[in-house]
């Protein structure tokens, strides 16, 4: 679509019959510490939480100028999205149908249905709804209002920029927008490009879900494997074929960010405004501090997209435990120390006046004791590297886990020595499956008795998926058949094996 033509659309998008113009709050916290001018557009302050209620009511609004007929929308959704449909037919008299996973968490599916949608649940995951989304489209003749994907969506999504340039008439150096299947940023970008082209135009996405990024790096859209699901709000596969065909020339870099800077940004934007974003609306902020801190570039204006705050309550324990670590205030160090009297005042005395978050120790062996510690930084990963240098040059032997996965979820929270010789052909995989009632014992009922579990460790965070560890004695002769039952169980599985973690504390 032309430059022109899509300005246009956006400049007379219907979105304020449910939509309001959401407040630009200066950040002064952040805007210290960067010596910036940092600014956040409060999108979380919708009637629906986020930003999607624009695009949906624009989107519907326009089916129903061009047919008057109109027997009703459906759309598939877990997210926000249902909750713009649901609540922009609500407000034109139309009926709606929102197809949800049988893994969306009741707090969704209810506030679908407190808005007089229709919620119907239907397969495991996204692909499966849409695609019975669809089918009951053409079979009921209802529109079907797709998240992402389309122009008068986009265009909906586009009066953010709109109200930015009223807002904030002058300089804004970036615009920080977080990517999921592209509509929020192909609406951003169309308005700032054809009025302020000079605005740089950053889309953020998490590091394991870069569609974006991968499409834009092939100079084609492609379909991620697989995708982390913490920021579920952006985690899409594949970004839109016609949000592709706008953004691809329009924005001017991508920027990747992992959960624990992801945390960190939701912790940033608590105690700069009180706001408790989900991690989809913290992406931008994130993203804007990894581009400063890489870049070099301070004493410039900057604009942030808090793009939605449907964030489940329990799921802040996670997010506070990760916070530090993506702050790099945190460090998780695995030290050996001589396993003597006095070791470990001497190893705390090396430590110095630092606040210890953490301090685990299981008995190995009559030799050496092996201690997962968590240190508070002040200076971040330089004082981190110091640290560790330190305790080398006193003899220790010191392995960062600051970044270890399989560290942060589980072993940390299972420090409980090595079972010797006692356990032999050990396998270690990690597995993340959708949570529901009846979800861990449907996985235990497939993994069956076939292989005897030696390891075993389970932890819910908060959200719709969970996650296992386990360790199965699998002999030599036995892995093949091992290899095609891990295939059948139809879950994402990571091989932990040779994870140095396992290695030092568990094995």
């Amino acid at each position: 679509m032309r430059k022109e033509k899509f300005l246009e659309k956006i400049l007379t998008a219907r979105v304020y019959d449910v939509a309001r113009e959401t407040p630009l709050d200066f950040m002064p916290k952040i805007s210290a510490r960067y010596d910036s001018k940092v600014f956040l557009k409060r999108e979380d302050l919708q009637p629906v939480f986020s930003f999607k209620c624009r695009g949906a009511f624009n989107k519907i609004y326009q089916e129903l100028q061009a047919n008057p007929g109109l027997k009703g929308v459906i759309t598939a959704s877990a997210g926000n999205h249902a909750q713009g449909v649901a609540l922009a037919a609500s407000k034109l008299h139309l009926k709606a149908t929102i197809v949800m996973p049988t893994t969306t968490p009741d707090i969704k599916v209810s506030a679908v249905r407190a808005y007089g949608a229709k919620a119907v649940l239907y397969g495991e995951n996204f692909d499966a709804a849409k695609d019975y989304c669809l089918k009951l489209a053409k079979k009921e003749k209802l529109a079907f209002i797709h998240p992402f994907d389309d122009f008068d969506v986009m265009a909906g999504q586009g009066t953010i920029a709109h109200e930015l340039i009223r807002q904030h008439p002058g300089k804004i150096d970036a615009i920080f927008v977080a990517v999921g299947g592209g509509g929020l940023i192909a609406g951003i970008a169309g308005f700032m490009k054809a009025v302020k082209p000079e605005t740089r135009i950053i889309g953020v996405e998490p590091d394991d879900a870069a569609c974006f990024y991968e499409a834009r790096k092939a100079g084609r859209r492609v379909i991620l494997k697989e995708v982390g699901i913490f920021a579920d709000g952006v985690a899409v596969k594949q970004v839109g074929k016609k949000t592709f065909s706008m953004i691809k020339d329009l924005v001017d870099d991508v920027i990747l960010v992992s959960t624990d800077q992801i945390c960190a940004a939701i912790k940033d934007t608590y105690e700069d405004t009180r706001a408790i974003c989900e991690p989809a609306g913290a992406l931008s902020l994130a993203g804007m501090k990894k581009y400063i801190e890489t870049e070099g570039r301070q004493g410039e204006t900057y604009v942030a997209i808090n793009c939605g705050a449907n964030m489940n309550f329990d799921r802040l324990r996670h997010v506070s435990e990760r916070a530090e670590l993506g702050e790099d205030r945190e460090a998780l160090l695995a030290v050996e120390i001589p396993e003597r009297p006095g070791s470990f005042k001497r190893l705390c005395q090396l430590i110095g006046h630092r606040s210890i978050t953490e301090f685990n120790y299981r008995y190995s062996d009559a030799r050496v004791a092996r201690v997962f510690a968590g240190v508070q930084l002040t200076h971040g990963i330089d004082e981190k590297n110091k640290l560790i240098a330190r305790l080398q040059g006193k003899g220790y032997r010191v392995v960062d886990m600051t970044g270890n996965e399989v560290a942060k979820l589980h072993t940390r929270y299972m420090i409980g020595g090595h079972p010797g010789s006692s356990v032999s052909n050990e396998h270690l995989y990690r597995f993340q499956f959708p949570e529901k009632p009846g979800a861990l014992l449907d996985f235990l009922m497939k993994v069956g008795n076939r292989w005897n579990i030696s390891l075993f460790h389970y932890r819910n965070h908060g959200s719709n998926f969970g996650r296992i560890l386990m360790g199965f004695q699998v002999d030599r002769g036995d892995l093949r058949a091992f290899n095609v039952f891990l295939k059948s169980l139809k879950i994402p599985y990571w091989d932990e094996t040779g994870n140095e973690a396992y290695e030092l504390f568990l094995r």
